[in-house]
């Protein structure tokens, strides 16, 4: 093909892209402020769970999300061929938990439209669910299993796409403190704080929460606001909890090195990605009645990292309509390492001029303009 692209950002979504454009015969650059999946990307807890977190009807967002669970096994392990590194990717399943008898019949009703997309949901009792997973408080009376959902780890996962970047002989640039978009209605041209500049014959935005520095460039509004997701950590056996748990209040991890991942307590705080004390409360103050036996211990580590949330909760994925060598893919909220396959697949159909895929309708770049 020859083309040469250069994808403007290196989290999980800028990452995965370039990758699926390697692997298609694309020259492609990768340009990053900081380091290579620093923010959301890394901080994630990794989960791969639609069914779980998406309760209303399904949408176009549900079938993004739907379409890449199902193709995250093959890709995972094209991501760990080409790279050579090994990351923990787990078909655990997941226990979507509840400890109100009103909430059955919300339940009941998400079974029945998630049956016509094909999940092998099933709705177990309290009795049902500790044996599953005994360490499960009392309290719990009904749960939702899922035995599609999985979960990867996020920090070995972004590591192995930025190796398996390299190994195909993606160009990255990070730690580069700002990027400047000189040109791009004609020709590419870009250019770092400390003077590099960067030509190219297309432009792939993969700036997550930074990309609305960008309206005044391209002309449009790009409502993604960073969001911070604060998460703990537990200490366990590997052999203890085997399922995500997911509750209305939030959810549980168990990681193969022995830890239990937490989250998220969300807050509004800008760029800042300090740990909180009251956001780490909010997840200390509610776990113990999921599992008791945390009452007896104490996260052993707590981060932060920034979601870019869009206005609507769409990600903002395709060309500009009167510039289609521009092509964006931002905004993926908290679903950054869920989405990555079908981004990076759709964008490179987008470049490859296939046939359009439906569910991009709801996510053009420019629908808040």
């Amino acid at each position: 093909m020859g083309e040469r692209l250069l994808v403007l950002g290196g989290g999980v979504i800028g990452l995965a892209t370039a990758f699926e454009l390697s692997q298609r015969g694309y020259a492609v650059t990768i340009l990053e402020k900081a380091m290579c999946g620093g923010q959301a990307s890394g901080a994630a807890a990794g989960m791969l769970a639609p069914f779980s977190e998406i309760a209303e009807d399904p949408d176009d967002f549900f079938q993004l999300c739907l379409d890449s669970l199902r193709i995250y096994k093959k890709w995972q392990q094209e991501v760990k061929r080409v790279s050579k590194l090994d990351f923990e990717y787990t078909e655990s399943g997941s226990l979507h938990a509840i400890y109100h008898e009103a909430d059955v019949l919300a339940l009941e009703t998400r079974k029945s439209w998630q049956e016509q997309w094909g999940t092998k949901a099933e709705l177990l009792t309290g009795e049902q669910v500790r044996k599953m997973e005994p360490l499960l408080s009392n309290d719990t009376i009904a749960a939702m299993y899922y035995p599609e959902e999985s979960h990867v780890f996020a920090p070995d996962y972004v590591k192995a796409l930025e190796k398996a970047c390299r190994n195909n002989g993606v160009e990255i640039y990070d730690q580069l403190e700002a990027v400047e978009v000189l040109d791009w209605k004609e020709d590419i041209l870009l250019q770092s704080k400390r003077g590099q500049t960067f030509r190219a014959d297309r432009l792939v935005i993969c700036s997550g929460a930074w990309a609305s520095e960008l309206e005044a460039t391209f002309g449009i509004r790009i409502p993604v606001y960073p969001i911070r997701g604060q998460i703990c950590a537990y200490h366990m056996n590997a052999s203890e909890i085997k399922h995500i748990v997911y509750t209305s209040q939030g959810y549980f991890v168990p990681k193969a090195n022995n830890t239990l991942v937490n989250g998220a307590s969300e807050d509004i705080a800008g760029f800042q990605t300090n740990v909180t004390e009251k956001g780490i409360s909010r997840l200390t103050n509610w776990n113990k009645r999921v599992f008791p036996h945390l009452r007896q211990n104490k996260p052993f580590h707590t981060w932060a990292g920034l979601r870019p949330a869009t206005q609507d909760g769409f990600p903002l994925i395709g060309k500009l309509q009167n510039a289609d060598h521009i092509i964006f893919a931002t905004g993926h909220y908290r679903n950054g390492i869920l989405l990555s396959p079908i981004t990076a697949v759709a964008v490179a159909d987008l470049l490859d001029q296939k046939a359009n895929y439906e569910p991009l309708r709801s996510c053009i770049p420019e629908r808040f303009s």
